[in-house]
């Protein structure tokens, strides 16, 4: 039974966007309304008026780092491209690896700055699974000053070919973003400026913030026809009591947890317990899809997805398939710009 094929759709090229808006938060709202079985257009800066008193907005701090690596194999000069994943702390990093032939253990690679001028050399150690490379980098130096010296922007495939222009670096990062640690950016809050949460804290939305950080596990495509065979690659988070407190006491007066982006999400169902939101730290591989039912969430504020990605399952699991289906075809039709750099939906 092919469960995937009915999170295909057709999608023309003109509508990824490759550039954000000016202003974030002029980008288009397409208002999901699940209890009427509405479509409404809007814009994000008009959300202090679609959410109310009471409401709790969760989002997620995460910040991106300069994870994209560039340089060429020292052995045979061909051009060498990688993306960071992690660090144990002790000097051995984890890599997706990309060249032409068969990079072998013991091979170096010279990697390059943002003007193209040669730095420092990786060691490559050991093949791991899916392209990924255990590697050493013969440089002294914390991994945060060493990729901010090599790093850029991990752009996805889709905008400019994954290549970045300098005004990605504050463009391509959420202004409320603190801890370092995501390969891609929870891009729905993209959307938000700091003058935007103020009025949405004025008019009387509590703002909580969680941490979940982004891996290319998220993006990975879904591979298996079966949906509950596909395997979600772990990513760590961690929800703080005070948090969840908040987000507990905001239920029990009657106002909605919205979450802003789907990792905000798998975060909040992972730390649920009994069907409360809990303090909760560790790692998450949660797949949500039919028949998952929510607990922690009431309702969400997301970009539009990928054909066939697990964003694209959960956030129709979420919305209710036809009515998710439909809001697509309404975005399609309409215009809106699609992806990472696009406009959002909110579904109510």
């Amino acid at each position: 039974m092919d469960e995937l094929g009915i999170y295909d759709y057709d999608l023309p090229r003109e509508r990824i966007a490759q550039e954000p808006l000016r202003h974030r938060c002029d980008a288009r709202l397409l208002v999901v309304d699940r209890e009427s079985d509405q479509l409404h257009h809007s814009h994000v800066r008009n959300l202090p008026e679609l959410l109310k008193a009471g409401d709790c907005l969760v989002i997620n701090d995460t910040r991106v780092i300069p994870a994209q690596l560039v340089g060429y194999r020292l052995k045979t000069g061909g051009r060498w491209t990688g993306l960071f994943l992690n660090s144990d702390g002790m000097g051995r990093w984890s890599v997706l690896s990309k060249t032409r032939g068969k990079i072998s253990a013991g091979e170096q690679v010279m990697l390059q700055d943002r003007e193209s001028g040669d730095c420092w050399t990786l060691t490559m150690l050991a093949p791991l699974d899916e392209g990924a490379w255990a590697v050493r980098p013969d440089a002294p130096g914390t991994c945060e000053a060493l990729l901010e010296q090599v790093g850029r922007v991990p752009l996805p495939h889709y905008i400019r070919g994954g290549h970045m222009k300098p005004a990605d670096q504050q463009q391509y990062q959420t202004v409320y973003a603190v801890h370092p640690g995501s390969v891609a950016a929870p891009t729905a809050g993209l959307h938000f400026t700091n003058a935007l949460l103020k009025e949405l804290a004025d008019a009387g939305v509590a703002i909580c913030r969680v941490t979940l950080h982004v891996g290319m596990g998220t993006f990975r495509p879904i591979k298996s026809q079966v949906l509950a065979e596909h395997q979600m690659h772990a990513e760590h988070g961690m929800v703080e009591e005070s948090t969840a407190e908040t987000i507990e006491q905001a239920k029990l007066a009657g106002g909605r947890i919205v979450a802003v982006g789907t990792t905000t999400v798998r975060l909040l169902e992972s730390a649920v317990s009994e069907g409360v939101v809990t303090a909760w730290a560790g790692e998450t591989d949660l797949f949500i899809h039919p028949p998952y039912q929510f607990q922690a969430i009431q309702g969400l504020l997301t970009n539009f997805h990928l054909p066939k990605s697990s964003l694209l399952v959960l956030v129709r699991t979420f919305g209710g398939d036809a009515l998710i289906r439909r809001a697509y075809e309404e975005a399609i039709e309409q215009q809106y710009r699609f992806y990472s750099y696009g406009d959002a939906m909110v579904i109510l």
